[in-house]
């Protein structure tokens, strides 16, 4: 699906996803992604139960810095673990699941108004 919306400069703006690939910011990734206002990268994360706390490494290691991050789920939302949840949220990342369409729009959206935000995608 294309996805287009007019965003800050030097910001990562997702354009498209289909086929198990993501185009952001004229750049087309392959598989899982995570995608910050600043950088896209590799999610090591095929499948919606592979998801575990260390999952998030790249979140929680200070190094990038948003007030929440959306989880693209894949096809349909699903919930984190509580454990998961729980322990995110001590470590301050707020995780808001729901489907990888939905994570792209709504990240598209945030990212226009300037917040912090960062998008953790499983392909569909």
């Amino acid at each position: 699906m294309e996805l287009t919306r007019q965003t800050p400069a030097g910001r990562e703006l997702i354009q498209s996803y289909a086929g198990g690939t993501f185009r952001v910011s004229d750049t087309v990734h392959r598989g899982a992604v995570i995608v910050t206002p600043k950088a896209t990268f590799s999610w090591n994360v095929a499948r919606f139960e592979d998801i575990t706390l260390e999952s998030f490494a790249p979140l929680l290691s200070g190094d990038i810095k948003v007030d929440v991050c959306l989880l693209g789920c894949g096809a349909r939302m699903q919930r984190l673990p509580l454990d998961v949840r729980t322990a995110l949220k001590e470590k301050g990342l707020i995780v808001e699941p729901m489907d990888t369409g939905a994570a792209c729009r709504t990240y598209n959206m945030l990212i226009a108004e300037n917040r912090m935000v960062a998008a953790a995608l499983i392909a569909v």
